[in-house]
Parts: C-alpha cells; sequence; structure tokens
C-alpha cells in the first residue's frame, strides 16, 4: 500500500507515541461505525497499527449499506450499484485509547470512511455531523454538547414468563423488581460494575460523570461531561455504550440500549443537550435577563419545532423505538417546547445562566448519536437563520399540548414515509447518507412487518 496523508488529520507519530507508552497492548479493536449505529471493522495485531496510520485500511463499500442484522440493503446503492469495491478507512485524531479489563490488553480506534482520492465518504454518519459543524462555523458559531445514556442492565436468563427481568446486583445477588427511582443504596448493588464503567472511561479519556437510578427496575443512567466539540461529544457517546456493555458482559449481566425493553415501564432515552457560542467564545443562547429569552435561543427551537416531524426516525429509527412513546412516560408526545419541564420535547434546563442550553429529548438511546447530532444541529441552523418562532412556551403537563400545527408522526411506518420525502433531512444527513438512512430502515421495517410476532398467535389462533 503507499503511503498518502491521511485525510482525517490522522498522523504517525500518535500512533508510534501510542506503542511507547503502551508496551503491553497485543492487539486493537478498528472500529467504523454505520447507519444504526453500530460498530463494524476488525481487530488488528499490534505489528499492524502503524500501517494502519500510515496508509489506512481498505474496507468494502458496503460495510456502510447494511441492515440492523448485518445484511446487505441493494436499496442504498452501496452494494453492487458499486461493485462492493474498496473504499478506504483512516484512524480519527484523538480515538486511539486503551481498553480496560481485556486479556490479553487491547486498545481500539475509530476510524472513518474515504473516497480513494481521500474526499469524506458520504454514507458515514460521522461526516454527516462534520458537515453540520462545519455549516455553522461558517456563520461563525461553534456549538458544545453532551449526551445522556440510559441503559437496562439485564439478566442473562428470562424470567418464568419468558420475558426479560432486571439483573441482580453484581455485588451480593440481591434482586429488585421495584422501581428505586434516585434510590442511592440501589446503586450500591451495582458498584463493581460501575467502578469498572468508570476505568474504562477514564482509561478511554471520557469524562463519565454522575450515575443515577433510573424510573424502572433495572434502569440507569450515566451523564457526560459537556464537550466544546461535537464530534468528541458523539464519539464518547458511541464509545461509552461499548464500555458499559463490554463490563456488563464481564460481569454477568446484559446492557440493553433498546428503547424500550420492558412494557410496563418507561423507555431509554438519549438526550442530547446543546449551546452555541460565537467566535468571542460567548454563549448566544445566554439571555440579558435572566428568564427573558434570547432571541437565538428562541430561533434555534422554532427551528427544532418546525424540523421535528420530518426528522423523528432518526430519533425513533427501530420498530421498538415507538413502544417509547406514550403519555407520561417521560418521553416526548408533541413538539412542545418548555422551562424546567421534563414532559416537552425541546427543554430549557433550570441552572446556571452561563450553562444556558437546550434539552433535546426525542432521541431513544437506540438512536445513531452522529445523525441525532446532525440533524439536531441543522434544525437549529434553519431556525437561526430563518428567525423561526417556536410558538407559546409549554406550561404544566407537555403531554396534554397537541404542539399545535407541527404534528410528529404517530409510528415507525409513517416516519419512514416523512423521512423519504423530507427536504430538510435530506439536507441535514447529505442526499447520499439520507438515502443509505432512508434505504436500510424501509427495509428493516420490511422485515419486521413479515415476521408473525408472539401476540399474533395469542390475539387470533383460536378466536378468528
Amino acid at each position: 500500500m503507499t503511503d498518502q496523508p491521511s485525510p482525517s488529520g490522522s498522523t504517525l507519530s500518535e500512533a508510534e507515541t501510542f506503542l511507547a507508552a503502551h508496551p503491553e497492548i497485543e492487539a486493537f479493536d478498528i472500529v467504523l461505525h454505520d447507519a444504526n449505529g453500530i460498530g463494524r471493522g476488525k481487530i488488528i495485531r499490534r505489528h499492524e497499527l502503524l500501517s494502519f496510520y500510515k496508509g489506512g485500511r481498505h474496507l468494502p463499500i458496503s460495510i456502510l449499506g447494511l441492515d440492523i442484522c448485518g445484511e446487505d440493503v441493494h436499496e442504498t446503492g452501496l452494494i453492487w450499484d458499486q461493485g462492493d469495491g474498496d473504499l478506504r478507512a483512516w484512524p480519527i485524531p484523538g480515538t486511539l485509547v486503551p481498553l480496560h479489563g481485556t486479556t490479553p490488553p487491547r486498545g481500539e480506534v475509530f476510524m472513518c470512511m474515504y473516497d480513494l482520492d481521500g474526499r469524506p465518504m458520504s454514507s458515514d454518519p460521522r461526516h454527516a455531523l462534520a458537515r453540520q459543524v462545519e455549516a455553522l462555523a461558517e456563520l461563525g458559531l461553534h456549538p458544545s454538547a453532551a449526551f445522556e445514556l440510559e441503559f437496562f442492565l439485564l439478566a442473562n436468563e428470562r424470567g418464568p414468563d419468558g420475558r426479560v427481568q432486571p439483573a441482580a446486583d453484581v455485588l451480593d445477588g440481591r434482586r429488585s423488581a421495584k422501581t428505586e427511582v434516585y434510590s442511592v443504596d440501589h446503586l450500591h448493588g451495582m458498584m463493581p460494575l460501575f467502578s469498572d464503567i468508570y476505568a474504562g472511561a477514564e482509561t478511554a479519556g471520557i469524562k463519565a460523570e454522575t450515575m443515577i437510578s433510573e424510573y424502572a427496575p433495572g434502569q440507569y443512567e450515566l451523564t457526560l461531561h459537556y464537550r466544546t466539540d461535537v464530534l468528541q461529544a458523539a464519539d464518547d457517546l458511541m464509545r461509552l455504550k461499548r464500555i458499559v456493555r463490554a463490563q456488563a458482559r464481564r460481569h454477568g449481566v446484559t446492557a440493553c440500549f433498546m428503547a424500550k425493553p420492558v412494557e410496563s415501564y418507561a423507555g431509554s432515552g438519549m438526550h442530547l443537550h446543546v449551546s452555541l457560542c460565537d467566535a468571542e467564545g460567548r454563549n448566544i443562547f445566554v439571555e440579558e435577563t435572566e428568564g427573558q429569552w434570547s432571541r437565538p435561543i428562541l430561533h434555534a427551537l422554532g427551528g427544532l419545532r418546525e424540523t421535528m416531524g420530518e426528522s423523528m426516525l432518526v430519533f425513533a429509527p427501530h420498530a421498538n423505538s415507538w413502544r417509547r412513546f406514550a403519555s407520561q412516560s417521560y418521553a416526548p408526545v408533541s413538539p412542545s417546547w418548555g422551562v424546567n419541564n421534563r414532559s416537552v420535547a425541546l427543554r430549557i434546563p433550570a441552572g446556571d445562566i452561563r450553562a444556558r442550553r437546550i434539552e433535546h429529548r426525542p432521541a431513544g438511546v437506540d438512536a445513531n448519536p452522529y445523525l441525532v447530532a446532525a440533524t439536531v444541529l441543522a434544525g437549529i441552523r434553519r431556525g437561526l437563520e430563518q428567525q423561526i418562532d417556536p410558538g407559546p412556551e409549554t406550561t404544566g403537563n407537555g403531554y396534554e399540548d397537541p404542539g399545535d400545527t407541527q404534528p410528529i408522526p404517530t409510528c415507525w411506518r409513517s416516519a419512514i414515509a416523512a423521512a423519504e420525502h423530507s427536504a430538510f433531512l435530506r439536507e441535514a444527513l447529505g442526499p447520499d447518507m439520507h438515502r443509505t438512512f432512508t434505504a436500510i430502515k424501509a427495509a428493516e421495517y420490511a422485515r419486521v412487518a413479515r415476521t408473525i410476532p408472539d401476540v399474533d398467535y395469542d390475539l387470533y389462533l383460536h378466536t378468528v
């Protein structure tokens, strides 16, 4: 392979320095994230790392056209239309890290796909986010962001009723079927696992912060430190999911990132907190007088409200995603906005005025954070450029607010149709990423639609 300058900005010296600092590491996971947010790639040996940094790694173009099961979706145009040829993946600067607790010791590095001439491959989700960051930079604006990670810890075995059940405490085997929301003592039973999660995050350079027992048995939330680089914020979320899953497995339980794994309890969200700074580093969402909202934050809310309906497929990409949206479930059911109100879709959190931001609440934890962030930034940009009025604030119970003139889809099928016909989403993701994503979702819908679920037999086998 002929060496060439890395289009991602990665350098050979980064790899050389890392290898010198970590002589114990024997292999590396090299990970590319597809439209569904699934990490795909290879495990390479230590001696292969330098060649990866010198010349990238050839991977088939079809790797970005796979469905949730890892099967080709021909409608993406990324398979036989292009002969399933190789493109070149390059390491992302700053993502080369050791992995905690692996035997033998391994490292990990994220990568992005590029055409052979070095242009960003336009069906790579991370490039879609980079485009939106660059578009805001052209306006002199720079976003900062952080995601929240909600997840379940489940037992590896199903319960007597055949359904998933909360994991027993890894400390002493106790099991609770109670909600336990905000219980600190309940957290103690999982502390050996949580300690390994924090250690894994620290080893990877991620500032994982508060752990909460959430609003369902076996559900937890882990917050992340605010980043001035949105791409890094999305990288953090992707890597933290891998850390949680790996450490849970080491402790004999299953980390679940389905949006709604338990029908009678709240689902898991992936809230995105975002703010914008100008060229001087001033947060443009900050109001001059507390509570008298700035025009930028109102216009940003307006853009997000106006584009939410056609963007819902990004925020709720799977069949299970749509089971999360229910009244009084802490998941929004209309494009409402409010202040210090967890029943709305777009929330201005309480707190220090200098940290003024928007909390975007529709996305489930099963969504792809690169695409979520790209779509949110594009919605904010539209609101700012067109000076869109967000309409009246929702006060009180947001589940009683129909969202007036801005409805959102009520099911997965209508969300797919809305996304397919959305000029906004085509611009937000880029035409190729838009085609790839919607084709993959349509194929997934067809797979689910032709599958006969157990409930059909329960309702109809002996009755119709």
